[in-house]
Protein backbone atom coordinates (compact mmCIF):
# COMPACT_ATOMS: atom_id res chain seq x y z
CA UNK A 1 0.00 0.00 0.00
CA UNK A 2 1.63 3.47 -1.01
CA UNK A 3 0.81 6.43 1.33
CA UNK A 4 1.42 9.50 0.21
CA UNK A 5 2.85 11.02 3.02
CA UNK A 6 3.31 14.76 2.26
CA UNK A 7 -0.47 14.76 0.68
CA UNK A 8 -2.00 13.39 4.04
CA UNK A 9 0.10 15.14 7.10
CA UNK A 10 1.78 18.04 6.04
CA UNK A 11 0.44 21.67 6.80
CA UNK A 12 -2.99 19.28 8.73
CA UNK A 13 -4.09 20.80 12.02
CA UNK A 14 -2.95 19.04 15.12
CA UNK A 15 -5.17 18.30 17.60
CA UNK A 16 -5.08 17.10 21.22
CA UNK A 17 -7.75 14.77 22.89
CA UNK A 18 -9.81 17.55 24.28
CA UNK A 19 -10.25 18.72 20.42
CA UNK A 20 -8.12 21.28 21.49
CA UNK A 21 -5.49 22.72 18.95
CA UNK A 22 -1.98 22.23 19.17
CA UNK A 23 -0.46 23.58 15.68
CA UNK A 24 0.10 21.80 12.40
CA UNK A 25 1.93 19.28 10.81
CA UNK A 26 5.18 21.74 9.37
CA UNK A 27 7.67 18.49 8.71
CA UNK A 28 7.96 14.48 9.08
CA UNK A 29 10.71 12.70 11.10
CA UNK A 30 11.69 9.62 9.77
CA UNK A 31 14.38 6.96 11.07
CA UNK A 32 15.24 3.53 9.83
CA UNK A 33 14.83 0.29 12.20
CA UNK A 34 17.77 -2.14 12.78
CA UNK A 35 17.33 -3.73 9.42
CA UNK A 36 17.32 0.08 7.30
CA UNK A 37 13.91 0.08 6.93
CA UNK A 38 12.93 4.05 7.18
CA UNK A 39 10.02 4.54 8.98
CA UNK A 40 8.02 8.21 10.23
CA UNK A 41 9.11 8.64 13.74
CA UNK A 42 7.93 11.97 14.64
CA UNK A 43 5.70 14.60 13.18
CA UNK A 44 7.52 18.32 13.80
CA UNK A 45 5.77 21.45 14.64
CA UNK A 46 6.35 25.44 14.81
CA UNK A 47 8.59 27.65 12.95
CA UNK A 48 11.92 26.13 12.84
CA UNK A 49 10.21 23.24 11.24
CA UNK A 50 8.68 25.21 8.88
CA UNK A 51 11.18 27.43 7.71
CA UNK A 52 13.47 24.00 7.60
CA UNK A 53 10.95 23.06 5.21
CA UNK A 54 10.29 26.05 3.26
CA UNK A 55 14.31 26.82 2.73
CA UNK A 56 15.32 29.90 1.02
CA UNK A 57 14.87 33.82 1.97
CA UNK A 58 11.60 33.03 3.60
CA UNK A 59 12.42 29.93 5.53
CA UNK A 60 15.60 32.03 7.20
CA UNK A 61 13.48 34.51 8.26
CA UNK A 62 10.66 32.26 9.98
CA UNK A 63 13.72 30.54 11.70
CA UNK A 64 15.50 34.10 12.32
CA UNK A 65 12.28 35.39 13.48
CA UNK A 66 11.69 32.72 16.17
CA UNK A 67 15.14 32.35 16.97
CA UNK A 68 14.39 35.71 17.92
CA UNK A 69 11.54 34.96 20.70
CA UNK A 70 13.03 32.08 22.13
CA UNK A 71 15.18 31.88 25.30
CA UNK A 72 17.02 28.63 23.95
CA UNK A 73 18.63 28.95 20.26
CA UNK A 74 18.76 27.85 17.95
CA UNK A 75 14.73 27.07 18.02
CA UNK A 76 14.00 23.51 17.51
CA UNK A 77 10.54 22.18 16.10
CA UNK A 78 8.26 20.44 18.66
CA UNK A 79 8.67 16.82 18.11
CA UNK A 80 5.45 14.36 18.01
CA UNK A 81 6.13 10.93 18.44
CA UNK A 82 3.89 9.22 15.96
CA UNK A 83 2.88 7.28 19.02
CA UNK A 84 0.86 9.74 20.46
CA UNK A 85 -0.97 9.77 17.36
CA UNK A 86 -4.14 8.34 17.61
CA UNK A 87 -5.84 8.83 14.06
CA UNK A 88 -5.52 10.86 11.30
CA UNK A 89 -8.77 11.89 9.75
CA UNK A 90 -9.35 15.75 8.14
CA UNK A 91 -6.92 16.33 11.18
CA UNK A 92 -4.58 14.82 13.50
CA UNK A 93 -5.97 13.42 16.34
CA UNK A 94 -3.58 13.05 19.52
CA UNK A 95 -3.81 10.09 22.28
CA UNK A 96 -2.89 12.94 25.19
CA UNK A 97 -3.78 16.25 26.44
CA UNK A 98 -1.73 19.94 24.68
CA UNK A 99 -0.71 20.10 28.51
CA UNK A 100 1.25 16.71 28.51
CA UNK A 101 3.31 18.09 25.66
CA UNK A 102 6.40 20.62 26.07
CA UNK A 103 5.74 24.14 25.05
CA UNK A 104 6.24 25.33 21.75
CA UNK A 105 9.38 27.44 22.18
CA UNK A 106 8.52 30.52 20.42
CA UNK A 107 4.92 30.57 22.73
CA UNK A 108 6.69 30.04 26.26
CA UNK A 109 8.96 32.87 25.25
CA UNK A 110 5.91 35.18 24.39
CA UNK A 111 3.91 33.96 27.24
CA UNK A 112 6.83 34.70 29.87
CA UNK A 113 7.71 38.48 28.38
CA UNK A 114 4.59 39.42 27.00
CA UNK A 115 1.60 38.09 27.68
CA UNK A 116 1.95 37.47 31.67
CA UNK A 117 2.65 41.09 32.27
CA UNK A 118 -1.11 42.62 30.86
CA UNK A 119 -2.68 43.18 33.77
CA UNK A 120 -5.15 40.45 34.21
CA UNK A 121 -3.76 38.03 32.06
CA UNK A 122 -3.93 35.37 35.19
CA UNK A 123 -7.90 35.95 34.93
CA UNK A 124 -7.96 35.06 31.62
CA UNK A 125 -10.46 32.13 30.65
CA UNK A 126 -8.66 29.43 28.71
Amino acid sequence: MRVQLAKQLLDQQIVDVDGRLVGRVDDIAFAADAEGFPYVDCLLTGQAALGQRLGGRVGRILVAVANRFTDHRPVRPLRIPLSLVARVDSVVRLRCPAGELPPPPVEAWLRRHLIDRIPGAYRASG
